[in-house]
């Protein structure tokens, strides 16, 4: 059997799933439920992810944002210093075991 891609985002689903894990679209074309949070699964807990070393299960330690750029400019520019800083967030997971640490884009 092929791998089927999403008609939203183009990502490969994967065996087994009928919703794409990056946008929450339905194989069938169905846009995303309204309670879809990327990275986490219907009921909104973390998703099950195994260490790729150890293959024992990971935990989700949260989300966290990252600042890019000069602690400096949106002190010296004000509101107008803030507009060149580039802020992500990303949750977070890591194994316990080996401790590997893992990113996704949070929305």
């Amino acid at each position: 059997m092929a791998n089927q891609l999403c008609p939203g985002c183009g990502e490969t689903f994967e065996p087994g799933f009928e919703v794409c894990w990056n946008c929450g679209t339905s194989a069938d074309g169905a846009p995303p439920s309204a309670g879809f949070k990327r990275g986490t699964q219907a009921g909104g807990e973390a998703r099950p992810l195994d260490c790729l070393r150890c293959n024992l299960p990971m935990a989700l330690l949260g989300r966290m944002k990252f600042h890019e750029g000069s602690r400096a400019m949106p002190f010296l520019l004000g509101n107008v210093g803030e507009l060149f800083v580039n802020r992500q967030s990303f949750d977070t997971y890591a194994c316990k075991q080996c401790g590997k640490v893992e990113f996704f884009l949070a929305d």
